[in-house]
């Protein structure tokens, strides 16, 4: 066997393992502590839609819980594609599996891959847990067919592609979980209430709503909306339209600089890890810890 089928063999190999150890991590977050983080945000955003259920927007003639819920959706996808990888990537440097990764072959394949299957599917099942109760609320798939419940498919895949890789970048460049909760959680919120998700844009000030389309939260919200609401509900939108061409620009512009620029600030964050860093970082967490 040539030294270029073992090595296309090996990749294989650890993408496989990767499937794998993504599926099994994936079955042991869903009977741990974190989970109650999705129940207490679930329980959140069913009194958000609640308390909007009767209130309408102006000129559409459906609820703002209508708007709400697929922006809802946008939202929890952004938020795990940036979040989830951020803590993940600083976490694992923290306790050594990202050097164990680097030190056998392919094994920086077979850790990213296992990222990538257990955040798509931390992600999925995030989804469903709001949206089978938010259904019983709102009765957004009235509006909607087959198409549209594909549309909404599309758009969260592309919402997730355009967030994980900058994930992936915050989480190499901070030193602790703690410092990349810092520079993702916070700024996605202050992201979040300029974006349009509890509220149409079109309410805010011009110059918060030039701010909120720099990011891709609003765009992922807002083709989400374009796939469960009727046309008439684009009136509350900016410019009374879906812009569909510009979401799908704006979502795979975020996706390929992403994508382009990730990889290599993850190589030169793995090629700096060593067994003195990873001490130093666990001695550091225990302190954190009162240890």
């Amino acid at each position: 066997m040539s030294t270029r089928e073992s090595g296309a063999g090996g990749r294989m190999f650890a993408v496989r393992l990767g499937v794998d150890r993504g599926l099994r991590e994936f079955r042991h977050t869903l009977g741990s502590p974190d989970q109650l983080f999705n129940v207490f945000t679930t329980i959140g955003f069913m009194l958000v839609l609640w308390f909007q259920r009767d209130t309408a927007v102006e000129g559409t003639g459906l609820a703002l819980a209508a708007f709400t819920l697929p922006s809802m959706l946008g939202m929890g996808v952004a938020f795990s594609g940036l979040v989830g990888p951020a803590g993940q990537l600083s976490t694992n440097r923290e306790d050594g599996t990202l050097l164990r990764a680097k030190a056998v072959p392919n094994g920086m394949v077979g850790y990213l891959v296992a990222r990538l299957v257990q955040l798509a599917l931390d992600g999925g099942f995030s989804l469903v847990v709001l949206l089978v109760p938010a259904a019983l609320l709102v009765d957004v798939f009235g509006h909607t067919g087959v198409g549209g419940v594909l549309g909404l498919l599309a758009v969260l895949v592309l919402g997730a592609l355009a967030t994980l890789p900058w994930g992936a970048v915050a989480g190499s460049i901070t030193k602790s979980p703690g410092g990349a909760m810092g520079i993702t959680m916070l700024p996605m919120m202050g992201v979040a209430a300029i974006s349009g998700i509890f509220y149409p844009i079109t309410a805010l000030p011009g110059w918060l709503q030039a701010l909120g389309q720099v990011f891709p939260v609003y765009w992922i919200g807002l083709g989400a909306r374009s796939a469960l609401l009727p046309d008439a509900a684009a009136a509350a939108e900016i410019g009374g339209t879906w812009r569909t061409p510009a979401v799908i620009a704006v979502l795979a512009t975020w996706a390929v600089v992403g994508f382009l620029l990730a990889p290599t600030i993850l190589r030169r964050m793995a090629r700096r890890e060593s067994g003195a860093d990873m001490e130093r970082r666990r001695q550091a967490a225990l302190q954190r810890g009162g240890v």
